[in-house]
């Protein structure tokens, strides 16, 4: 597990307050793993699942009482990035505010760099 600055990966006050709700609800699970793999209709696509607990290559980001896993690869990809939670007409979804794609997909889970 390796611990980064806060100004590397951020999480937003709405997603802090859904992990926690939704960690809740879930027995064993401890937090809110997030990567980047191949694919999706822009590239990259970002994945997100419920944990128990980081690997050796792991970033882990708290705030509020909610945490965050994201593995070292994945970090290059979202470094600077803002991880939030989204609810509107389109439907409620965790999202990835990359300063660094160039092109996203409407739903917001696939990315370009």
């Amino acid at each position: 597990m390796i611990e980064v600055d806060e100004q590397q990966v951020t999480l937003s006050e709405r997603a802090a307050r859904q992990i926690v709700r939704i960690l809740a609800k879930e027995p064993g699970k401890t937090a809110l793993r997030v990567s980047v793999s191949g694919g999706g209709c822009s590239g990259f696509q970002y994945g997100f699942e419920l944990d128990s607990s980081p690997g050796e290559d792991d970033i882990v980001i708290q705030r509020d009482g909610a945490t965050v896993f994201v593995d070292s690869v994945s970090m290059m990809y979202m470094a600077g990035s803002e991880i939030d939670f989204v609810d509107d007409l389109i439907g409620a979804s965790f999202q990835v505010r990359n300063p660094h794609a160039t092109a996203s997909c409407g739903c917001g889970t696939s990315f370009s760099i």
